[in-house]
């Protein structure tokens, strides 16, 4: 059973805005075992849109189709589908227009004759309530293929598809798609494929292995399984193919699915009810970003300090200034000054600092660009690692923080084990 994602939208076309609507759709349609075969995106155009739909139908069952049902001249998508699925007319909507109604009042707002429309619906459709937005969601059914046009917010598009993927379910009678993902760190792609050789070569015929690297998060090992009639058996099948795996790689493995590094090390430290603190320079306070996106960060993380300045890292830190006039505010003597200076600033029981040149200008022959000191203190020890990134500002800096955070990771499996 294929899919096809179609995001509506000049907009997306000239990068004013970053699609993240496919993304969301696609992570459920897999979950219910439903392959993703393209994702398009098109402009505010009429025949660009029913070209679109036409090339899609040839290799797809479902078309989910989010943007331009807006109310405004230039959102012509419930237009376009009422005339290509020949609708009779256009017809109020009734359900959907209260929930209009109930928007416009809340804003404190005149009810217009464009709101209104937001609740005019082609009467081939079968439609779907928007409970957040103004713009109702629209079923459209042709020989038994599906069309589902969804608004293009990305919260009201999420809240409708919880209606949607039961409909969807109903309508067809659907195989199992099983998608799970080991997530590693510290092991180049081509380093773990040879050490994972043996056991990808033993895997059944319809569990494929993909490798998905990214240099911030190291690499993700993803498993799909395809065309199981028992979802349960094929979890089964590949829970055991990644307790396997974890015996092989061991510490490099440090979460699953939509895990991260900050959660990893986040539930270490809740284990032994301890604190955190980070001292960020280069980083500027990205990693307690990290830390912070995730729920229950107060259980584990006390605080920061982002010591730019050498005047803070002296100051507030503690940091000898007589080091970092003779070593540099980027050494190992002065990050892991910082790492014990956060520690006792912040009453943490660990702590992470990093100090280094993130770029794009600031480098030496001695210490060029990209060149980073990351420590990480403990009740029991401090240690420090030098680390030559690359030449891009953005890319130090992710970089950075994943290593640090991996860091520590690793010195709390150590200690625990």
């Amino acid at each position: 059973m294929n899919a096809e994602i179609i995001t509506i939208g000049d907009e997306i076309l000239i990068g004013q805005i970053v699609d993240t609507n496919s993304v969301y759709i696609a992570e459920q349609l897999n979950l219910i075992g439903i392959n993703v075969y393209q994702k398009t995106a098109i402009s505010d155009n009429r025949r660009h849109i029913i070209e679109s739909i036409d090339r899609a139908f040839v290799t797809s069952d479902i078309l989910m189709v989010t943007g331009g049902l807006g109310p405004t001249n230039d959102d012509i998508t419930k237009q376009v589908l009422a005339e290509y699925f020949g609708a009779g007319c256009m017809k109020i909507h009734e359900p959907s227009l209260e929930i209009v109604k109930n928007l416009i009042q809340r804003l404190n707002i005149t009810l217009s004759e464009t709101n209104i429309r937001q609740a005019e619906l082609p009467d081939c459709c079968i439609p779907i309530l928007n409970k957040n937005g103004t713009a109702p969601a629209m079923w459209f059914n042709r020989n038994g293929k599906i069309l589902v046009a969804m608004p293009g917010v990305p919260f009201e598009m999420k809240a409708i598809m919880n209606d949607v993927i039961p409909m969807i379910c109903k309508h067809f009678k659907l195989k199992s798609i099983y998608h799970k993902t080991l997530l590693t760190y510290g092991i180049p792609e081509s380093v773990l494929s040879e050490k994972i050789s043996e056991w990808e070569n033993n895997l059944p015929k319809h569990l494929h292995l993909a490798y998905l690297p990214n240099p911030e998060s190291g690499v993700r090992l993803r498993i799909s399984a395809y065309n199981g009639e028992s979802k349960q058996t094929l979890e089964q099948e590949v829970d055991a193919q990644f307790a396997t795996l974890r015996t092989i790689l061991k510490t490099a493995v440090y979460g699953e699915n939509n895990d991260n590094l900050a959660t990893a090390t986040g539930k270490l430290l809740q284990q032994k009810g301890a604190m955190l603190a980070t001292a960020e320079s280069c980083t500027g306070g990205h990693i307690a970003d990290m830390i912070c996106s995730n729920s229950g960060a107060s259980k584990c993380f006390v605080g920061s300090v982002v010591a730019y300045s050498n005047n803070i890292k002296i100051k507030t830190l503690g940091v000898n200034a007589t080091d970092i006039e003779m070593y540099g505010a980027v050494s190992e003597q002065v990050v892991r000054q910082m790492a014990q200076g956060v520690c006792k600033a912040l009453n943490a029981d660990y702590a992470i600092a990093t100090s280094g040149i993130a770029g794009p200008d600031g480098g030496t022959a001695e210490k060029p660009v990209g060149t980073v000191w990351i420590a990480v203190a403990t009740p029991k020890r401090v240690i420090a690692q030098k680390y030559i990134l690359s030449k891009l500002r953005d890319v130090n800096i992710s970089r950075a923080s994943a290593i640090a955070l991996n860091m520590l990771r690793l010195e709390l499996i150590e200690e625990k084990d």
